[in-house]
């Protein structure tokens, strides 16, 4: 979160190609930026988050848009606001622990005609993969990417319950200054 420093790290090491991204805590909730060339600051509002990616050249994709069990969660009010600016939708996340997160997230980018992503949002290496999206040609823009996801295929597969568990205990533990 709120940082591309390991992106770009990645991207000057990875023997393939590597899309700098960003999951920035808004004001509003999470937003992430895609093909970015530098980071954007938390804690602005959500749509101005959304114009700096965009400024870059970068996609806005919202993610987890109804998961009950995050904090992070963007607010509904400002959905009106931000649809417009969103390029993708994150319509199957393999943390939102109930089905209806997804369903509700589907629906939210059906009514705005913006394409889906399945994600693994993994936080343990056992995630990894749970969730991904294919696409059926891409050509390494931002557009490109824009136009793929138009024919692209979900893979989803949600990961276990108890995924939560060793996300809570790890986050207690750097807390406690154990980790």
């Amino acid at each position: 979160h709120n940082t591309i420093a390991g992106a770009r790290e990645v991207a000057r090491i990875a023997p393939f190609p590597v899309i700098v991204g960003e999951e920035v805590k808004t004001a509003d909730g999470d937003l992430i930026g895609l093909f970015l060339q530098e980071e954007v600051p938390r804690g602005l509002p959500a749509v101005e988050t959304a114009k700096r990616f965009k400024g870059q050249g970068g996609l806005v994709v919202l993610p987890h848009p109804f998961d009950t069990l995050r904090r992070s969660v963007i607010r509904k009010a400002v959905l009106p606001d931000l649809m417009p600016l969103v390029d993708a939708v994150e319509g199957f996340n393999a943390r939102n622990a109930f089905g209806q997160a997804n369903a509700q997230a589907v629906a939210l980018a059906r009514e705005f005609g913006k394409p889906t992503l399945a994600v693994s949002d993994a936080h343990h290496t056992l995630e990894v993969g749970k969730a991904y999206t294919l696409l059926p040609f891409y050509d390494g823009t931002p557009e490109g990417l824009r136009e793929a996801l138009q024919e692209a295929t979900l893979v989803c597969h949600p990961s276990p319950l108890w995924v939560h568990a060793i996300t809570v205990a790890n986050r207690l533990l750097r807390r406690l200054g154990v980790a």
